[in-house]
């Protein structure tokens, strides 16, 4: 018997100096690193243009997030995708994670608050991530909707990338609450620039740990990535990432050490209800990265044990929850209001707070 035939090695990278032509970048390891030299039929061309030709396995978009990213490098500098090259040039480009394919389908049950052939909103329930992401490819809002959409007739939107078909907004995970998406590219580019001009009316309903001092209130304070901890972001001024941030506010009802609170955000930055809620000292109650509690127990509210309440924890998620959500059908042109409860979870939160005082 003869040894069996050891398998094929991988391709190796062509080494500096060294013009590749077309290269498959699928058969290279992410992280790799290729020198590709500018000859003179190159010259003069921009360098997105030479890359897709170097990689005519990768699309163009592919390409201009990995320049976006500084994985590119014309003569050891970041470059920009529309720089010009000369002869002689030497670009660097480290091969990117491949793009991940679109979310799965998966028979998950949602709320419809609405469901035509251009878009559709749903009631996102506390815990379910809108789209796919590192560490959270199963379970989303996004294969949800794709299991229901198919089948209901049509799809979902893909203007905005193969793992976020149909987002057009975003609600934190453990926030629940209205959230639409769209089923047309039309619709999408739509309704993007609704929330981009500020038209779309958002309404949201939280529960505070602490009192507001003021009854009605305006949060004017600009947000940025926060400076040692990068899943949160934080009040900052004069700073490369800082951005306006506008929230309103209306204390609907006051309790012994908290408060039910509408919020309308004028502005939609990431978790700025959140940051902004905890600058003036009422963060949202239950919010692990604001408030620094993870779970509300009886206790907290000073439940007495035997009370029909006090059978477990009261809330394991921040007390958020997008209530409602105005704007303009992209088709009709009429007014879409669409409404979602106030879920389980926070009513019993609040039967705790009213019935403790």
């Amino acid at each position: 018997m003869h040894p069996p035939t050891p398998p094929p090695s991988p391709p190796s990278p062509p080494p500096a100096g060294e013009r590749p032509g077309r290269i498959e970048a699928a058969d290279l390891a992410a992280g790799t690193e290729l020198a590709l030299d500018v000859d003179a039929e190159s010259a003069g061309g921009r360098l997105d243009v030479f890359l897709a030709r170097a990689f005519p396995d990768r699309s163009r978009s592919f390409l201009a997030r990995a320049i976006d990213k500084g994985a590119v490098r014309v003569d050891g500098v970041t470059a920009r995708a529309s720089v010009k090259l000369k002869a002689g040039n030497v670009v660097r480009f480290v091969v990117p994670e491949p793009p991940r394919a679109g979310p799965e389908a998966e028979e998950i049950p949602l709320e419809f608050l609405h469901l035509d052939e251009w878009l559709a909103a749903v009631n996102k329930p506390a815990g379910m991530v809108v789209h796919p992401a590192k560490g959270n490819w199963k379970g989303t809002l996004a294969g949800a909707l794709r299991w229901h959409l198919e089948r209901a007739g049509g799809g979902l939107s893909q203007a905005g990338g193969p793992t976020r078909p149909g987002i057009v907004h975003r609600l934190d995970r453990d926030t629940s609450g209205v959230i639409i998406v769209a089923r047309t590219e039309e619709c999408h580019h739509a309704l993007a620039r609704q929330f981009e001009r500020r038209t779309v009316e958002k309404t949201y309903l939280a529960i505070t740990q602490g009192r507001p001092q003021f009854d009605r209130d305006e949060i004017c304070l600009p947000i940025g990535i926060h400076p040692y901890q990068r899943e949160k972001m934080a009040v900052r001024r004069d700073h490369p990432t800082s951005r306006e941030a506008v929230t309103r506010f209306e204390v609907l009802e006051r309790f012994r050490a908290a408060a039910l609170v509408r919020v309308t955000p004028k502005t939609g930055r990431t978790h700025q209800i959140r940051v902004h809620l905890a600058a003036i000292g009422c963060p949202v109650l239950c919010d692990g990265l604001y408030s620094g509690r993870t779970v509300i127990e009886a206790g907290f509210v000073g439940l007495a044990a035997d009370h029909p309440l006090a059978t477990g924890p009261l809330l394991a998620r921040q007390a958020l929850h997008a209530a409602r959500l105005a704007l303009d059908h992209p088709v009709s042109r009429a007014r879409l209001e669409l409404a979602a409860p106030l879920p389980a979870d926070m009513e019993r939160m609040l039967a705790a707070l009213r019935a403790t005082g």
